[in-house]
């Protein structure tokens, strides 16, 4: 199980941000993928996506699949990292622009992933009901908002896996807490 890293440098998010780059993870996490069949997948040139896995790489983020590469062709897989940010009040100025631009591209992610899901919920029959839905608050310390966190977490690793029964599919799940402003 990944243990958690946190993430200090600014250019990490920077490749993490990347649209092309968060395109390739999100292919990355379904299977294996060459920079061939990604750039197939992704209407993209192969020199563009070859740059972008060697810089994924680069950062942790993908490694080499070389049980399924042949001759010079590279295969890449995700990497399941846990990874965490310094407080916001302990970031650099650096650091809170670059997390600010990934947090936002990723929130932009997430509602074009949601009106699609509502756009499709219709056709994707019993799975179309499976929405598991909770808005609510509650009165905690910083403390105790960080012990909460980590047991969301801890429940989130129990269900990696690499050997997903045939029924199962992908379900995103996003988290987020925020004192209410004043």
């Amino acid at each position: 199980m990944a243990q958690p890293e946190e993430i200090v440098d600014p250019a990490v998010l920077k490749a993490m941000a990347h649209p092309l780059r968060r395109r390739i993870m999100a292919e990355l996490r379904k299977a294996p993928a060459s920079s061939t069949t990604l750039a197939a997948a992704l209407g993209e040139n192969t020199g563009s996506t070859s740059y972008h896995l060697r810089e994924l790489a680069k950062h942790g983020f993908i490694e080499d699949e070389p049980s399924l590469g042949k001759g010079k062709e590279r295969w890449w897989r995700a990497i399941k990292r846990d990874l965490r940010y310094p407080r916001r009040s302990e970031q650099s100025p650096e650091l809170a622009a670059a997390l600010d631009e990934l947090n936002n591209a990723q929130l932009a992610e997430d509602f074009q992933t949601w009106s699609r899901f509502q756009a499709t919920s219709h056709t994707m029959g019993t799975w179309g009901d499976a929405v598991p839905y909770s808005r609510g608050s509650m009165v905690v310390t910083q403390d105790e908002l960080r012990e909460f966190f980590e047991d969301y977490l801890a429940l989130i690793k129990r269900y990696w896996r690499d050997d997903a029964p045939a029924d199962a599919r992908e379900v995103l799940l996003r988290f987020i807490a925020f004192p209410k402003p004043e």
